[in-house]
């Protein structure tokens, strides 16, 4: 009798399970793993995932940066803190309660989009680092990105390209990709350029820089964004 295949979700449980950055970092930056950290993490992330990605359909590939301390650095699911986590995916958390900014606005777009069963059955999105990393400044551990540093990048690169490696082994569409954040998309397409892994890298605005300074024109964003992902929009 042949194996039955995992689900997408199922792959992406045991990837996470799995997940743990063994390598060296600058002076002064450290990384979170919360399914490490903290064991509801790894109960809710797993929830949500059976709930959105029980089958094995192929999804468009939505990159962010690393996760956020607030956000997946909390629940293990992209761009989801706790708040959007119940009020959106009907899971709650009860070990923490957290609001990410830029969970808000992506889950604006989501709702705009059609609401979270139809968003996830099209989409699946993660980082090239998919833990959360700090950095120490004035004796508080704040968010970084990994490409904060050349050093950092440095560190992490072949750990980003195995990851997103592991990504796109989940049946991921890779002619098109979304990028969230013009300074991503650079560094992505720096990676692409080693590894090969996709044919066009579109870039948008990240979630966090509208959030911070382009709130008065949130509904632009919102429209920029269902108008790119839409699958008529890029002729996918």
């Amino acid at each position: 009798m042949s194996k039955k295949k995992k689900t997408i979700g199922e792959q992406v449980v045991d990837f996470n399970r799995e997940l743990h950055y063994q390598g060296s970092l600058p002076r002064g930056f450290d990384v979170i793993n919360p399914f490490r950290d903290n064991p509801e993490t790894m109960v809710v992330m797993a929830k949500f995932y059976k709930r959105f990605y029980h089958d094995n359909n192929p999804r468009r590939f939505i990159i962010g940066i690393n996760p956020g301390r607030h956000g997946a650095g909390i629940t293990g699911v992209p761009f989801t803190d706790t708040k959007r986590l119940e009020s959106a995916c009907g899971i709650a958390m009860q070990s923490a309660r957290t609001h990410e900014p830029s969970s808000s606005f992506l889950y604006e777009v989501i709702d705009a989009y059609g609401g979270p069963e139809r968003f996830y059955g099209e989409f699946y999105i993660n980082s090239p680092f998919p833990l959360a990393i700090v950095r120490k400044k004035n004796g508080k551990w704040l968010n970084a990105n990994y490409y904060d540093d050349p050093k950092l990048f440095n560190y992490v690169e072949d750990f980003m390209i195995d990851s997103l490696k592991k990504h796109v082994s989940l049946g991921l569409i890779t002619n098109r990709v979304f990028s969230l954040g013009v300074k991503n998309t650079e560094f992505l397409n720096r990676l692409n350029e080693k590894a090969r892994l996709f044919g066009e890298i579109i870039p948008l605005e990240h979630p966090r820089f509208i959030q911070q300074y382009k709130s008065k024109q949130k509904d632009h964003y919102i429209a920029k964004y269902l108008e790119l992902l839409h699958p008529d929009g890029l002729g996918i």
